[in-house]
């Protein structure tokens, strides 16, 4: 069963705790807990788009995981912010990282769990392999980071295999996410391809959430 993470992308803090409270109360749909809410923070220097600041986020109502995907430079200075937001993972875009070993260990001193993100065009290469098996999960993005309600681009699936047989090799086997443009057409086949977890935004939000949550679950089996 593939890990359906509902992703919030917005720079309005009441937007954002209202969508939380949605998905609080379906947060158990036929079966399938959601387990995780993934925060999106993008700070107008990676991508040219503005999101809330988690130092806004101290107390955010929910019982649920919360995961922080740091769209920014250097994603290291924001993981202070982060943690007393209540985040459970970290997860950092590595292009403008200055050093992923540095940033996976200030993750883990917190206490949390960490992972690092590819964009579409970066190779799987880029990923500095001393740190793979320190991490929880690699995050590929299947549209260009920045921006909701993008297409998605196929070309992640052969990334999604070529991480799959790096970990393979792994005694400790980080999760392997795939973020963005994920429709009820392309789930299943992300999920073969070996992903553990997909994060989906406004394709869920737009309409029912209950209902398009479970058109996503039937669509992954």
């Amino acid at each position: 069963m593939i890990n359906i993470i509902p992703a919030i992308l917005t720079n309005n803090v009441t937007e954002l705790e209202e969508k939380v409270k949605r998905i609080n109360d379906v947060s158990y749909i036929e079966g399938t807990t959601v387990r995780t809410i993934q925060i999106d923070i993008i700070d107008g220097v990676f991508a040219d788009n503005r999101t809330v600041d988690p130092a806004n986020l101290v107390g955010l109502d929910t019982d649920l995981g919360l995961d922080f995907h740091l769209m920014v430079k250097e994603p290291i200075n924001w993981i202070e912010k982060c943690a007393n937001a209540g985040a459970d993972r970290i997860i950092g875009q590595i292009e403008m990282m200055k050093n992923q070993v540095e940033f996976v260990g200030k993750v883990q001193e917190t206490g949390l769990y960490v992972g690092l993100a590819l964009d579409l065009e970066t190779p799987v290469t880029e990923l500095d392999s001393l740190i793979l098996n320190n991490v929880d999960v690699v995050l590929l993005m299947a549209v260009k980071a920045g921006w909701g309600g993008q297409r998605f681009d196929k070309r992640v699936f052969d990334k999604i295999k070529e991480l799959d047989e790096i970990r393979s090799r792994d005694k400790t086997p980080f999760k392997i996410c795939v973020d963005g443009g994920e429709t009820t057409d392309v789930i299943d086949d992300t999920h073969y391809a070996g992903a553990d977890e997909v994060v989906i935004g406004k394709r869920l939000f737009d309409g029912d959430l209950a209902a398009n949550f479970k058109k996503f679950i039937e669509a992954a089996h």
